[in-house]
């Protein structure tokens, strides 16, 4: 492990680099690298640790890692100036530990086909969940040392998950595979836990052999291919999703790193409204509630400031999960939105006892799919609620009268495919905006007809192979029938019916 790196080697790794840098001169890494160099100890131990303790080959990687991210502007990539589409999509993201405790990063084959997307694009949309990733890591890690524990894992490798089920050459995007293990072998030092491959068909074992040969020989002893049957093996079934035969049933929805913060301007004379989801209007400055009201108060939500809405079936669903997180008191909650002639919400009220929590669906009713979601707004309220109150059958009794309870409030903003969330605001479509989602539109319809083409394919070269089927069958009837007369006329001369008259 990185941390067990002695403290001499990392001494002796910074005080050589800055020797150099001080020869080339200080521009030559950025400010924030360079500051992270000079500080933290964790990443330098992780560069020795990639290159087992040999000085040499961590400082060569170093001036690698650091020229490339800076003739990059790694530090700089945020999600303001990423291809939102891209991630919201939910191609890639991080979700879940594997046995060791490691964060899996999950890649959705199936989702991704070569071409669909600008390779620039991906490539900036991948090194966002890294450095998101690596400063998660680095803050848990600083947690943990400060405990002097190491038994979670925290502040090391993540493992990397090739969810492969239903994939096809069509899927197999070498150019991204190959950049993908050049971060690892490059860029981010001692980042790389396990690969683990999950259902992968047999028609693509050519291609990770070749995927086999860029992988360092360490890299490749820690693949292991699985399945549903032995997923347990390395996930831990209550992280490993539904769809790998595990018990978790998170569905991927984008989270802004830092949470969206909705302020809402308000006069006495212009009090914008919000509807229960039942229709029934209520100011949000309503007598019964103070500005305190306005606190999230014990409820969480996740996630905590936009939905997002995703395409399924036909239909855009968002999940929303509420959690109680007092472990005391019990919560009754609500939501409310701007146009609820626009969406079902089930359920849109409840109760939570302590620790609870549950699942909300949001859906976007048939007929507003083309409306821009990005003016909609949702409002989560909740309250405390006594023990009593819980096994009351109508839960709606509880909102009739708010007067004399604190009632809690969390916003949010709605986000389609086409918005982009940026640093943690929804902003509206611009043309470039409306580009891209043209763009997207018309490329889902090239891969559309580029499936129907192959099904297509597929169909014409089975008929084909019928007709030969059915040819060569046909040949082989016409021989055996002209057997079977040949046997017969051969028959009729050896044994003749007629018999010439003997003479007297």
């Amino acid at each position: 492990m990185a941390h067990e790196v002695p403290q001499g080697l990392v001494d002796e790794l910074r005080s050589v680099f800055l020797k150099e840098l001080s020869e080339k001169g200080t521009d030559a890494v950025h400010p924030k690298d360079l500051e992270r160099f000079k500080n933290e100890d964790h990443w330098l131990q992780r560069f020795i640790a990639h290159n087992d303790n040999d000085i040499p080959l961590a400082l060569k990687m170093v001036w690698g890692s650091l020229t490339w991210r800076k003739e990059n502007n790694v530090n700089e990539i945020s999600e303001k100036n990423i291809k939102m589409d891209i991630i919201i999509k939910g191609s890639f993201f991080p979700h879940g530990r594997d046995i060791d405790g490691k964060t899996i990063f999950i890649f959705k084959a199936k989702l991704h086909q070569k071409g669909t997307v600008n390779m620039d694009d991906l490539k900036r949309c991948v090194v966002y969940w890294f450095e998101r990733l690596e400063r998660y890591i680095f803050v848990n890690f600083l947690i943990v040392y400060v405990l002097w524990s190491f038994r979670t894992g925290k502040g090391e490798p993540i493992s990397i998950f090739f969810d492969m089920d239903g994939c096809g050459l069509s899927n197999m995007d070498m150019e991204f595979i190959k950049y993908l293990i050049g971060l690892f072998k490059e860029y981010y030092p001692y980042f790389l836990s396990y690969i683990l491959i999950f259902e992968m068909a047999w028609v693509l074992s050519a291609a990770f052999k070749v995927i086999k040969s860029w992988l360092p020989e360490k890299a490749v002893q820690r693949i292991r291919f699985i399945s549903k049957k032995d997923i347990d093996t390395y996930v831990p079934l209550k992280e490993a999703l539904r769809c790998w035969g595990g018990e978790n049933d998170y569905v991927f929805s984008f989270i802004p790193e830092e949470p969206v913060k909705t302020v809402v301007h308000e006069t006495n004379s212009n009090k914008k409204q919000v509807h229960f989801v039942d229709g029934s209007p209520m100011s949000e400055a309503s007598s019964n509630h103070t500005a305190a009201d306005k606190e999230d108060g014990p409820l969480r939500v996740n996630p905590s400031g936009i939905i997002t809405f995703v395409e399924e079936s036909n239909e855009l669903i968002s999940t929303l999960e509420l959690r109680n997180g007092d472990p005391s008191l019990h919560l009754s909650f609500k939501l409310k939105t701007t146009s609820p002639e626009k969406f079902r919400v089930k359920p849109s009220t409840g109760c939570l006892p302590p620790g609870g929590h549950v699942k909300v669906t949001v859906t976007l009713l048939p007929g507003f799919q083309l409306g821009g979601l990005s003016k909609d707004k949702f409002l989560v309220m909740s309250t405390v609620i006594e023990d009593k109150d819980t096994s009351s059958p109508d839960v709606s009794e509880i909102w009739k009268n708010t007067a004399n309870r604190k009632v809690y409030q969390h916003r949010l903003k709605c986000v389609q495919g086409g918005d982009i969330a940026k640093n943690g605001s929804v902003v509206h479509h611009s043309v470039h905006a409306a580009e891209d989602e043209a763009f997207a539109k018309l490329s889902a319809s090239l891969n559309r007809i580029a499936a129907a083409q192959e099904e297509l394919g597929a169909s014409v070269k089975r008929t084909q192979h019928m007709q030969l089927a059915l040819l060569i069958w046909t040949v082989i009837l016409g021989l055996f029938i002209i057997n079977i007369f040949n046997k017969q006329a051969d028959i009729g001369s050896d044994h003749s019916y007629c018999e010439v008259p003997r003479g007297p």
